[in-house]
């Protein structure tokens, strides 16, 4: 005589469905009976008005702009030369600290005080602490780096 297919586990498991797809049939008809309860007409309407605000009330047309398609600009406004601000990329600054033998240092900005990195690299002349340096900003992995990197 051959052994069921069915186990215990698989029966759970079937008893389990067939409760869910009772609750969920269960679930639709309360809904559908309490929405013919309450004579709800379906879905409100949602409006924008001038100010982007969601509203229930729909906007007054009389207060509607009217917009000429030719007046909208779709691209980036083009620079005057007026408006161009001339910043020189060689700034100066004075060594804080310089390691030779691992080759790398720091620089202080003599205008906003602030520490770059710098590394021998980006080097042009020896350099030593306290020297009066100019050098380039350039973004490296964890900043900006000091580079080319010349006594002043």
């Amino acid at each position: 005589m051959a052994k069921s297919q069915q186990t215990f586990n698989k029966i759970e498991k079937e008893k389990k469905r067939l409760k869910k797809r009772e609750d969920k049939r269960k679930k639709m008809e309360a809904r559908k009976a309490e929405a013919k309860l309450s004579d709800k007409k379906g879905i409100e309407f949602a409006y924008v008005d001038f100010n982007g605000n969601l509203t229930s009330t729909p906007p007054d047309p009389s207060l509607k702009v009217q917009v000429d398609a030719e007046s909208i600009q779709i691209s980036v406004p083009k620079t005057l030369e007026s408006d161009k601000v001339e910043i020189d990329p060689i700034r100066k600054g004075t060594v804080s600290f310089f390691d030779t033998s691992k080759g790398f240092g720091f620089i202080v900005d003599s205008e906003d005080q602030q520490k770059y990195f710098t590394h021998v690299s980006g080097l042009i002349d020896e350099i030593a602490e306290n020297d009066k340096v100019s050098f380039e900003l350039e973004k490296g992995m964890k900043g900006m780096n000091a580079v080319r990197v010349k006594k002043a």
